[in-house]
């Protein structure tokens, strides 16, 4: 933290210089400078225009032997500093783990910063206790290096630490439990990290003769109070406990966080809460704040739910719209029919006589008159759908479909609504707030609406009436088969959706009313049967998922998937390439083969054209020259002369016929 250099910033303010825990982090928008990878003698350089310096330990091991050589190197420098610095150590209870209780006879009277010299520390933390000793050692020799070490609990709130991995199997809603490790009685010290932080803050403007403190907040919570309340308020509401061994086993817990995790140990702040003035976020301790702390952990890791109703007439593609986009938020799909099925299903497992080791944690009393209920609520139904020919009434419906919007899975992750509500009394009496007191302020205003569970966007398919005949008349019969698109039942369903829609007040009326505006899509104008360009829109409209992206199987099996559309790809590639270069050659082949026919059509051609054109000049010489010349050579062989082309020359001249 260098002093604050600008004329601008306020009197006593400083700014932020630092290194990230993660190297892939964002940089903070306080920071004035981040620092990623940095020598020894860079670092040195920056901690000397600091006046506050803060290591913290807690998270990475490795840091220990950094803060142990920083502040060595700061008390070398200790004679050239201008005014005093302050070096902060942030550290953990882990130091203390293996301590000696006060009272052999009493072991919940907790530690406090004045028995910080009868500390233990874990076999695992034994650097952390070093690094302890050596920053209160360099604290007593020089009077410009003030240096403090705080005890910090197992820190909680925002992106939750340690106990992340509690809220991530919660959130995600893959187990029917949460586990405990051990018998879950042992008590941690904890302390949100805000609360850490005013702990600093008050270190450093008040820089208090104590130099060794303990930040705790003010609870005494068990491993199974933790995680009880991490079940309840975003998870499956379960616990089971399971061996310490099996912890070991869990591959996203490091044994750091076991040994935190694990520990049993009771402490009090009692300097902190006596002379410090901090303004809490959770002094009272985790489970009292979860709410708070639920808040800022959703929002820190933008775990916001997305929840959507898709509304249109029948077989303009609600349902393949709402399977996509639930595939690609990781929604879930909520089907009127699956709904009711589910909810009929529960009642049935409630009311069914259970055997004796199947006990529930709660109240037998409570347990019969749950059975009861559910028995009284089942045969309503029962009757209900008898007398409806299958159906059931909208106060039914509503309240299932509410119980499931309102269920921990559809809270955390978001929900798809899949055709329902239909008409402007449903959606009012689904999305109405329940608890009606402040009804009177806002009649005449906007419909009161619970906000917990009302959709943030609103998709309004539509297509002509002709379009949507033509699609159900394109379907297979297998799709057909049992369901409302037979000729008759849709003719019908589509008839009752236009009437229903025609009305004053429609269901997307009332989305109009509360200022959520429905998204509109004429499929029918975007000529696509797969619904692709539908798809694509809302995507667009919706934005970017707000979950915990792909799982390390999803990853892999997307790039498995990748791989093979790549190795296809190429594969059909290297066939085209392989299909042009045959189709080049054949071309070449055939002409080649064409213009040496031509080649032989020409050459013959020649050849006639020089016999016709040669018949005079032989006509002619065998007439007037050959029989001459023959004799003239007969004659020759027989004189033999010694010059015989004179001698027929000679010979030629005299028996030419023209001069005898």
């Amino acid at each position: 933290m260098p002093e604050a250099s600008s004329a601008k910033l306020k009197e006593g303010m400083f700014q932020i210089v630092g290194t990230l825990s993660k190297l892939e982090s964002v940089r903070p928008d306080f920071a004035l400078e981040t620092y990623d990878v940095i020598s020894r003698e860079d670092l040195l350089m920056r901690l000397l225009e600091c006046d506050v310096i803060v290591y913290n330990i807690t998270e990475n091991p490795q840091q220990a032997e950094e803060a142990i050589w920083a502040v060595s190197a700061l008390n070398e420098e200790v004679n050239h500093f201008e005014k005093r610095k302050v070096f902060i150590l942030v550290s953990t209870v882990m130091t203390w783990a293996r301590s000696k209780p006060l009272d052999a006879d009493d072991s919940e009277i907790p530690f406090t910063e004045e028995d910080y010299r009868r500390r233990k520390p874990h076999p695992n933390f034994l650097d952390h206790i070093n690094a302890e000793k050596m920053v209160l050692k360099f604290g007593k020799k020089a009077k410009k290096l003030t240096t403090y070490v705080v005890a910090a609990g197992l820190q909680y709130g925002v992106e939750e630490g340690i106990l992340h991995y509690f809220f991530k199997i919660a959130w995600l809603g893959e187990v029917p439990a949460l586990p405990v490790f051990g018998d879950g009685t042992n008590v941690i010290p904890a302390i949100h990290v805000l609360d850490l932080a005013g702990v600093i803050q008050n270190i450093i403007d008040h820089v208090p003769k104590l130099h060794y403190l303990v930040a705790v907040d003010e609870s005494v919570h068990t491993l199974e109070d933790l995680v009880k309340c991490i079940s309840k308020n975003t998870g499956p509401g379960k616990i089971q406990k399971i061996p310490k061994e099996n912890a070991f086993l869990t591959k996203d817990l490091t044994q750091e966080c076991l040994d935190h995790l694990l520990v049993n140990l009771r402490m009090e702040a009692l300097f902190v809460k006596e002379n410090f003035n901090i303004r809490w976020v959770a002094q009272t301790g985790f489970v009292e704040n979860i709410n708070n702390i639920l808040k800022e952990y959703k929002q820190s890791r933008r775990l916001l739910p997305i929840k959507i109703c898709i509304l249109g007439p029948p077989a303009v593609g609600k349902s393949s719209i709402a399977e996509a986009l639930s595939k690609h938020y990781k929604l879930h799909h909520i089907k009127l029919k699956d709904v009711i099925s589910e909810a009929i299903a529960k009642l049935e497992a409630i009311v069914t006589p259970k055997d004796e080791g199947e006990e529930e944690e709660e109240g037998e009393e409570e347990e019969e008159e749950n059975v009861e209920d559910a028995q009284e609520l089942l045969d309503g139904i029962k009757e209900n759908m008898e007398q409806n020919a299958g159906r059931l009434e909208d106060q039914y419906i509503i309240r299932f479909i509410k119980e499931k919007v309102k269920s921990m899975p559809c809270r955390n992750q978001g929900y798809i609504l899949d055709g329902f509500p239909k008409t402007y009394d449903q959606a009012k009496d689904l999305f109405n707030q329940e608890d009606e007191e402040e009804e009177e302020e806002v009649r005449g205003k906007m419909l009161p609406f619970d906000k917990l569970i009302i959709p943030e966007f609103v998709c309004a398919l539509d297509a002509s009436d002709e379009f949507l005949k033509e699609r159900v008349m394109n379907l297979p019969e297998s799709i057909v088969a049992g369901t409302h698109y037979s000729q008759d039942r849709f003719l019908r369903a589509l008839s009752n959706y236009r009437d229903l829609n025609t009305e004053d007040e429609t269901v997307l009326n009332y989305f109009d009313e509360i200022e959520i505006h429905p998204i509109h899509i004429d499929v029918g104008k975007l000529e696509d049967s797969q619904n692709r360009l539908a798809i694509k829109q809302l995507i667009k409209e919706i934005g970017e998922p707000r979950n915990y992206g792909l799982t390390d199987e999803e990853k892999a099996e997307e790039e498995r998937r990748a791989a093979e559309e790549r190795l296809a790809r190429e594969m059909m590639e290297e066939a085209e390439r392989e299909h042009k270069e045959a189709m080049e050659m054949a071309e070449k082949m055939a002409r080649w083969e064409e213009w040496n026919k031509r080649l032989e059509e020409v050459k013959r051609e020649e050849r006639e054209l020089l016999e016709a054109q040669s018949i005079p000049l032989r006509n002619y010489l065998m007439t007037h020259v050959m029989p001459t010349l023959m004799q003239g050579l007969n004659e020759c062989c027989k004189v033999r002369p010694d010059d015989p082309v004179d001698f027929l020359a000679e010979y030629l001249f005299k028996n030419n016929p023209e001069m005898q």
